[in-house]
Order: structure tokens, then sequence, then C-alpha cells
């Protein structure tokens, strides 16, 4: 691989993000989220439906595109954390630990010390959710996947929760879960019983964390496939909109404020803008009592040129995903990547 390329690749990336990614200063760790689209290796895995994947599969999807993806994340990654990748970042649809080593360790990423955190969910696809962290920055104290049975229809499959538990160098104690719920497939209706199940289940979870320090300092994060007004994550997650006197044992919303004041959203569906790649924090996160807090406006969408594309049919842009439809048309994902800046009070 030629760095040497890449890096000058880079540089005008660099250059085009002083828009959105850096419309504040960075904080002292910055969390991302993104949804990758479909981050398959080139090889069959004969336990579970990645044949479309596959060199001589429906998508044709070869070494030199699986290559062009992983630069395509780097890149994404690169420019919501500035001169500075971000120090914890959450994946969904990677295939496999391995994409996420490729990624890590085929590219400039290299440089940097990530660790991965993965589990392999029972996804009928095989998409996981992963994260990553600066070991430089932080430490595993705890992690585990949290399993989904649906229980009306136990053999259903989705893609696991993923906790960790993080000790910060800077004394902090933060617990994360990824997410990626069940899709809109069949209709939005029609499925939204699956993501309310998922979202009780995350949210006893939570309560179990409240019920040992009602200010834990929690971050939510994920493609949630809702918008934060819909019933799964403003009833049954009970993440609330309205940050103006946070306390303890309460989940806030910061990706509300994007969906009624952004032009854009996190996924463009039918015309249409949604926000359904979110960041969800505790009360602890929002009370600057000492140690990382956050600031409601500190939830960002990042949405750079090079992410994005025209829609011939509806008037503004769209993300710029690997395939339109069953064509390749090699861009980086059809979502838009999240980030939440973390500020040290002491």
């Amino acid at each position: 691989m030629n760095f040497r390329i890449i890096f000058l690749t880079i540089i005008p990336l660099f250059i085009n993000c002083l828009s959105i990614c850096t419309a504040q200063s960075r904080g002292d760790i910055r969390v991302m989220f993104y949804n990758t689209e479909n981050t398959f290796d080139t090889e069959d895995d004969p336990t579970t439906s990645d044949d479309d994947f596959t060199p001589t599969g429906k998508q044709h999807w070869t070494i030199k595109k699986y290559n062009q993806k992983l630069n395509h994340l780097y890149q994404a990654i690169a420019a919501v954390g500035m001169w500075q990748p971000p120090e914890i970042i959450g994946l969904c649809e990677v295939e496999n630990r391995k994409v996420v080593s490729d990624l890590l360790y085929q590219t400039p990423l290299s440089k940097y010390r990530y660790s991965i955190v993965h589990f392999d969910s029972p996804d009928l696809r095989g998409i996981d959710v992963t994260l990553l962290y600066r070991s430089d920055k932080a430490k595993v104290l705890n992690q585990h996947p949290v399993h989904i049975q649906f229980i009306d229809n136990p053999q259903k499959k989705t893609r696991d929760i993923l906790f960790v538990q993080l000790q910060m160098t800077t004394g902090d104690t933060i617990c994360i879960f990824v997410n990626h719920w069940p899709s809109r497939r069949g209709g939005e209706l029609e499925s939204e019983s699956s993501r309310i199940e998922v979202a009780a289940i995350l949210r006893h979870r939570v309560d179990s964390l409240f019920r040992l320090n009602s200010m834990m300092k929690i971050i939510v994060m994920g493609d949630f496939n809702d918008d934060p007004t819909n019933f799964s994550i403003a009833h049954t997650l009970k993440a609330i909109a309205d940050t103006t006197a946070p306390s303890g044992n309460q989940l806030y919303n910061l990706s509300f404020n994007l969906m009624r004041t952004s032009k854009i959203g996190t996924h463009y569906f039918q015309g249409h803008w949604q926000v359904i790649d979110q960041m969800i924090v505790s009360g602890g996160l929002l009370t600057p009592l000492g140690g990382l807090c956050v600031s409601p406006e500190n939830a960002q969408i990042c949405a750079e040129d090079f992410l994005l594309q025209t829609d011939k049919r509806n008037i503004g842009r769209k993300p710029f995903p690997t395939y339109s439809g069953p064509r390749y048309i090699g861009g980086y994902s059809d979502h838009l990547p999240v980030y939440l800046d973390l500020f040290l009070k002491r």
C-alpha cells in the first residue's frame, strides 16, 4: 500500500473539513459512531448469508473494492477526528474482527494505538458492531455482548448490543453501549415492535448501571433505525430531549436538536433526511461536577463534501454510498458519521 499517495489524498480532505466537522473546537475526548455500510471481507463464510459480498457473488466484491472501502472508512474517521483521530469509535455493519483489524493495520490508522472490542453477533448476514479505542487514552474494565431474544419470535436473529466499560486516563469511568437495531424492512410500523423490544432490553441494562450509581457516565450510540421522536427511543428507552436541568437516572438524546435544526440528517430515504444514527448520554455527563462532561451542542453530524453526492431525483445532496442498488459507485457509506466531544472539567 502506498501511504504517500494516501497521505496526499487526505490533505485536501482535511482542508475541506473545516465546515461542519470543525464547527467547534475539538474536545479532550472525541467519540464517533459510523454505520459503515456492508463492510465485508471477500471470503465466503459458510455460516452466514454473505455470499453476495464475494468475488463471484451478486455484488462482485473484489479485493480492490474491499481495499478502497477500507481507505474510504479511514478518510471518514480522519475527517471526524480532524488532525487527531477520535479516541473512541463505534462502528456497525462490519462483518468480523478481520475487517476491523484490516481497517486499523492496513491504513494510516496503524500509527495510532487502537485496540478492538468485538464479538460475533448471531445476525444472519454476519454483520456486527464493534468498538475501537485509543489504548493510550483508555483501558477496558468490562466488555460483553448483550444478546437480544424476541419474546414472540425466539428464533429471530439480530445484532447484539455491545457493552464496554472504559477507564479513561483522565480518571473517568465511562460505560458505552454500541447499537444497531433491527431495520425497517417490511415497513416502519410493521417492524416497530422489534425495535421497541431491543429498546426495553437496553433500558433494563442502563437501569442496572443507575442502581449502582445514579450519576454513572454513560454513552449510548448507534444506528437505531428510528428517529429521536419514535416510540422506541423517546418512550421505551426514555431518552429525553430537554437537557436544561439534567439529573441522575436519566438519558438525554443529544441528537434530538439535530433533527429539528439541521438541514441534513444521518441517513437519506425517499428524498428525506432522517436522524437514525444518534448520540445519547446520561445525566452524569451533562453535569459538570468534574472530570469529562458534555454540552448538548457537542453532538454533531459530519457532512463533508466527499461523503455526499448530488441527489438527481430531488433537490439537494445525500450520502455517497458504496453501491447504488446493484451498481458499484465506489462511495463511502449510505450513512453519515456522528460524533460527540467530551471536555475535561477540573
